[in-house]
C-alpha cells in the first residue's frame, strides 16, 4: 500500500509524525499516540468521530431547510395581495446573518454530547408525531418545520456519528460529507435570494426556468420538507436509541433510565398541545423551549451525568438561536 513514510527521508524522531500524516490520509486514526488508555495497543484504531464535521452538517441542513422555507414562503405572499408587509420582510437582504447562523449553529451542535442530541432528537420526534395526528391527513404545519430546526440539526449529527462509525475511511467520509452539504446549503441560499430578488418579474415575464418551475410546483415545498424530514429522523430516531443504549450494561440500568423519560416527555408533549391550543405567538414558542429544556435538565440532574447538564444548557442557547433567526418566517406562518 501506498505511504509517505516509504519515499520521505526518515529522519531521527519523525517516524511519528510521518506515521500519523499517513494513517490520516487513509482516514484512519491510530491509537498508540499520546494520551490514549495504557491497554491500547499500537497500530489498532479508535473510532472517534470528529464533532466539528459532523455539526457543520447539521447546521448546512437547517440552512437548507430555512431557504426553501422561505421560497416557499415567499411565493405564498406574492400570491395573496394582502400579504405585501411579509413579503418585503421576508424579501429584506441580512448577508451576513445566515453565514453567523451556520458557524455558531456548528459550534452548539460540535459541543452538545451524543446523549442529549439524541434525546432532543427523540423528544422531538414524539412531538412532531402527536402534532401530525392532531392536524389530519393532507394537512401540514410550516411553523412545525421552523421549530424543529434545532431538532433537525441534532438528528443529522447523530444520525452521521452512527452510520460512520466504524467506517475505514470516516475522518474523508466525514470531509466529503461536509462539503457536499456546505455545496448544497450554498445553493439554497442563492435560490432564496433569486427568488426574493427576481420571482415576480421572472414568473410574470416566463423568462426564468427556475421562477417558472417554481410558478408551477412552489406548492409542493411542504410535501418535499415533509418526506425528507420523515426519513432524516427515522434514521436519527435508531442512531438516537443506539447511541444511549450503549452507555447501559445492563437491562435494569436501561429500563431505570427509559421509564422517567417516556413519562417526562409524554407529560411534556400532552402540555404543549394544550399550551398550543390557549395561546400562539412568539411568546408561547419561547415559553415551550424553556418548559422542554427544563424537563430534560430535570430529567437528568436524576439519571444523568454532570456533563449533560452542561450540554442541556447549550441545546437551550441553541435552540433559542435558532428561533432568533427565524423570526420573520415564525410570523408569516402564525398570520397564514
Amino acid at each position: 500500500m501506498f505511504s509517505l513514510g516509504s519515499w520521505l527521508p526518515a529522519l531521527p524522531g519523525l517516524a511519528w509524525g510521518w506515521a500519523l500524516l499517513d494513517a490520516l490520509l487513509q482516514g484512519e486514526i491510530p491509537r498508540g499516540w499520546p494520551g490514549d488508555s495504557p491497554g491500547d495497543s499500537p497500530g489498532q484504531t479508535s473510532d472517534p468521530l470528529l464533532p466539528f464535521p459532523t455539526g457543520l452538517v447539521g447546521a448546512c441542513a437547517v440552512l437548507v431547510l430555512c431557504s426553501l422555507l422561505k421560497v416557499y414562503l415567499y411565493i405564498q405572499c406574492v400570491n395573496n395581495p394582502e400579504r405585501q408587509a411579509e413579503k418585503e420582510a421576508i424579501a429584506s437582504q441580512r448577508p451576513l446573518l445566515e453565514p453567523l447562523h451556520v458557524l455558531l449553529l456548528t459550534g452548539v451542535l460540535a459541543l452538545v454530547g451524543s446523549r442529549v442530541a439524541a434525546l432532543v432528537v427523540l423528544e422531538f420526534s414524539l412531538r412532531a408525531v402527536s402534532t401530525a395526528l392532531s392536524l389530519g391527513k393532507g394537512t401540514h404545519s410550516s411553523q412545525l418545520y421552523l421549530l424543529c430546526q434545532y431538532s433537525l440539526g441534532c438528528g443529522v449529527s447523530c444520525g452521521l456519528s452512527f452510520l460512520l462509525e466504524g467506517a475505514p475511511h470516516r475522518s474523508w467520509n466525514l470531509a466529503l460529507a461536509a462539503g457536499l452539504a456546505g455545496l448544497l446549503a450554498l445553493h439554497a441560499r442563492r435560490l432564496a435570494r433569486h427568488v426574493c430578488a427576481l420571482y415576480e418579474l421572472h414568473s410574470r415575464e416566463r423568462y426564468c426556468g427556475v421562477c417558472i418551475l417554481l410558478l408551477a410546483a412552489g406548492h409542493g415545498i411542504p410535501r418535499l420538507l415533509r418526506n425528507a424530514l420523515a426519513l432524516t429522523f427515522a434514521v436519527a430516531d435508531l442512531a438516537a436509541v443506539e447511541l444511549i443504549n450503549r452507555d447501559f450494561l445492563s437491562t435494569g440500568e436501561a429500563v431505570r433510565f427509559w421509564t422517567p423519560l417516556t413519562i417526562c416527555y409524554t407529560l411534556l408533549v400532552v402540555y404543549m398541545q394544550e399550551e398550543s391550543r390557549q395561546s400562539t405567538g412568539k411568546g408561547q414558542v419561547f415559553r415551550t423551549v424553556v418548559v422542554r429544556m427544563g424537563g430534560l435538565f430535570i430529567l437528568l440532574l436524576t439519571v444523568g451525568r454532570w456533563t449533560d447538564i452542561l450540554h442541556v444548557f447549550v441545546s437551550l442557547l441553541g435552540e433559542l438561536w435558532c428561533l432568533l433567526c427565524s423570526g420573520v418566517l415564525l410570523e408569516s406562518c402564525w398570520r397564514q
